[in-house]
């Protein structure tokens, strides 16, 4: 399949570790921001093939997973009335709460939907207009437009049972956060193709040029990202820190500025707090005032909801890069997709997913 089996190809996926083992000679540290990612670093194993002393880490790439406990709180809260119809992804359903999950909802009742788009919501808001129609609208800068274009259509049909849960938060500004913090260990990102294929490359140099660290958007197959570290390295071992396009069959430096606008028109700015780190200034978006009628928040009256995150979990520092899955005590034991202590654990996107379904301990991990 063009597109696909090329950047599968295992004799080039090879070429490129032996040539980063003779490039590299001094430890590094690299982060893939995306999920998407990881699950194809762990499920080809792309990481046993790094030279020692080049480590790969794994960033709050998974908008699932850094939804925190409080907003999962309110989903559930809103999803548990009577007049709703509550819309979202899958992998949402199993993210835990403060006690329970949307599944758990659902089976004592709730009018709990699995939807594949946005626009399915606004659908079924037209079909229903005696229920309110509430999509949970989790995610990146990627599926923004989507999450835009569903509230533009809902005020262009005049629904008035039609809202959006929001929980947009966005890449650059975690990105910043993670090189703030004085433990950082990250050296060079590799950026994540899909965001960069809406909002383009532009974003991510001042973070370069500020924090002098080289960012390289990749995509998702093998290929794509062994060709992404190689660039990542190659900026740090000459001491450079670029903004460098490995995945230009997708991405342009300007992005989709159509979908950039909609996103300006339907959503703006805000803070936003990531599940297992805490507020990042300026890291979310929410709707603007033209579209505040929207606003599942306001019209359920759950706005100012708090819950803590669990103790045991330790998503938040997979989440920052500072340990792996199988650091956790819990992993695979206590914490499974079946019974998850965080959503790392069930989002398809998640770090602890990926390990369990392919790296079931540290010993299958090293072997």
């Amino acid at each position: 399949m063009k597109f696909l089996d090329e950047y599968r190809d295992a004799a080039l996926t090879r070429k490129l570790a032996d040539t980063l083992a003779r490039e590299t000679t001094r430890p590094w540290t690299l982060m893939e921001v995306c999920g998407g990612q990881t699950h194809a670093i762990v499920k080809f194993g792309l990481d046993t093939l790094l030279p020692p002393g080049l480590e790969l880490v794994h960033g709050p790439g998974c908008p699932v997973c850094v939804t925190p406990v409080e907003l999962i709180d309110k989903a559930l809260e809103i999803a548990a009335r009577p007049e709703v119809v509550f819309c979202s992804f899958g992998d949402m359903l199993r993210v835990p709460g403060s006690e329970r999950d949307l599944f758990s909802v659902k089976a004592r009742g709730g009018d709990v939907r699995i939807v594949y788009s946005p626009l399915d919501a606004v659908r079924l808001a037209r079909e229903n207009p005696t229920r309110e129609v509430v999509f949970f609208a989790v995610g990146f800068e990627t599926t923004a437009p989507a999450n835009a274009m569903a509230v533009a259509q809902a005020r262009e049909f005049g629904l008035q049972n039609f809202s959006l849960l929001v929980s947009h938060v966005l890449v650059p500004p975690a990105m910043e956060a993670i090189l703030a913090a004085p433990d950082n260990r990250v050296q060079g990102f590799l950026a994540a193709g899909h965001v960069c294929v809406i909002m383009g490359v532009t974003e991510y140099e001042p973070i370069a040029r500020n924090y002098q660290v080289p960012i390289v958007v990749t995509g998702f197959e093998p290929v794509d990202i062994l060709k992404g570290v190689l660039q990542c390295v190659r900026q740090l071992e000459a001491g450079k820190a670029e903004v460098e396009n490995e995945y230009a069959r997708a991405v342009s430096r300007e992005g989709n500025t159509p979908a950039q606008q909609l996103i300006r028109e339907v959503f703006r700015i805000v803070p936003r707090k990531w599940r297992g780190i805490g507020e990042i200034a300026q890291s979310g978006l929410g709707l603007t005032e033209a579209y505040a009628e929207f606003d599942a928040e306001c019209r359920f009256g759950v706005a100012g909801a708090h819950a803590e995150e669990p103790s045991e979990c330790i998503s938040g520092l997979i989440l920052q890069g500072a340990k792996k899955p199988a650091e956790c005590p819990a992993f695979g034991t206590r914490c499974t997709p079946e019974h998850p202590l965080g959503a790392t654990m069930v989002s398809g996107e998640g770090a602890c997913a990926a390990y369990h379904r392919y790296r079931r301990s540290q010993q299958q991990m090293l072997s």
